[in-house]
């Protein structure tokens, strides 16, 4: 991936990771947005066309808005980017990681005109191949960033959790470690649950083995001193 990190610090002092988007999933994320508008516009030009020199003035007000507008509605909402942006996981921030200002997102996309020049997005194009935050012009002026969307790394559940007879006897002390993590891992990412587990792997006869079947078997040692059966 051409995609790399760069470290944010918020005014709290907490430093952030963010991912910045590279020059391929901007220009998707620009394709279907420019779909977006021009299928709104195509539908109030067939409108128009029934209004008369009215509908002219309508389509023009329309196109101004789309052009102008389009971007910063969006960025401004919940999710902090536009309908296309969305399908590929990015959104806009400030360079410190807060949800992007309106004044930010104004100048950002005003200077789309410069970030065009000489054509085709030119400036924007080689901004972005020589910059490590892949920045077009409007994102410096602005200090923004167009990055990946954080996800949630999953949680473990205790589906299909079978009790097993524990491989040894244990002291009391073992068996509350054992029925703790059993306790914890819903609110654990499978990899530390994991982790976890292959420590207490000898329990379930599995020692110096690891992977989410010895999970499964560690947490049904813990079904099994809690007195559940097969």
């Amino acid at each position: 991936m051409l995609d790399t990190a760069v470290a944010a610090e918020t005014p709290e002092g907490i430093v952030l990771e963010l991912r910045p988007a590279g020059l391929s999933a901007r220009f998707y994320a620009f394709l279907i947005d420019w779909l977006i508008r021009l299928g709104v516009l195509w539908a109030v030009a067939m409108v128009a066309q029934m209004l008369g020199g009215l509908g002219t003035g309508l389509t023009l007000i329309v196109y101004f808005a789309l052009e102008w507008f389009y971007p910063v509605v969006f960025e401004l909402g919940r999710s902090g980017a536009t309908p296309g942006k969305g399908v590929f996981e990015l959104k806009v921030v400030m360079d410190d990681g807060l949800p992007v200002t309106p004044a930010a997102s104004l100048t950002r996309n005003l200077l789309r005109v410069a970030d065009f020049m000489p054509f085709c997005f030119g400036f924007a194009i080689v901004s972005m191949l020589l910059r490590r935050d892949c920045k077009r012009l409007g994102d410096i002026a602005a200090a923004t960033l167009v990055v990946y969307q954080p996800r949630a790394a999953p949680k473990a559940t205790l589906d299909m959790v079978v009790p097993v007879a524990p491989a040894q006897p244990l002291a009391p002390r073992d068996q509350a470690a054992v029925i703790a993590l059993a306790a914890r891992a819903p609110t654990l990412t499978v990899e530390r649950l994991d982790e976890l587990a292959a420590l207490a792997a000898q329990i379930c006869g599995d020692a110096g083995r690891s992977g989410p079947e010895v999970t499964r078997r560690v947490l049904g040692v813990a079904q099994w001193l809690l007195g559940r059966r097969p």
